[in-house]
């Protein structure tokens, strides 16, 4: 695994700011669209950091146009979870 060193980590607030951002604008813009729309200005290089983060832990999609989904959908999960459905 390549190390990567970061200047800053991110807050736990800015986090979920990037994910409400996604959420709301999913399937609509890339990176930088997304980055411009954040309610609070970030520097580019955390709001980066971020995206990494989410997408590692499955939570959005980036496709090859560089468009960005929000996949994480805890309300399913819970459901499945309900159903003795093993998810792997």
């Amino acid at each position: 695994m390549e190390q990567l060193t970061v200047l800053h980590s991110p807050t736990l607030e800015s986090v979920l700011m990037v994910e409400k951002t996604i959420e709301k604008y999913s399937q609509e813009c890339g990176r930088y669209q997304l980055w411009k729309k954040l309610p609070r200005k970030m520097m580019y290089q955390t709001f980066q950091v971020i995206l990494d983060y989410l997408e590692q832990s499955g939570k959005i999609l980036i496709d090859k146009e560089g468009c960005i989904m929000w996949v994480f959908n805890p309300q399913r999960i819970k459901r499945l979870i309900k159903e003795d459905l093993v998810i792997r």
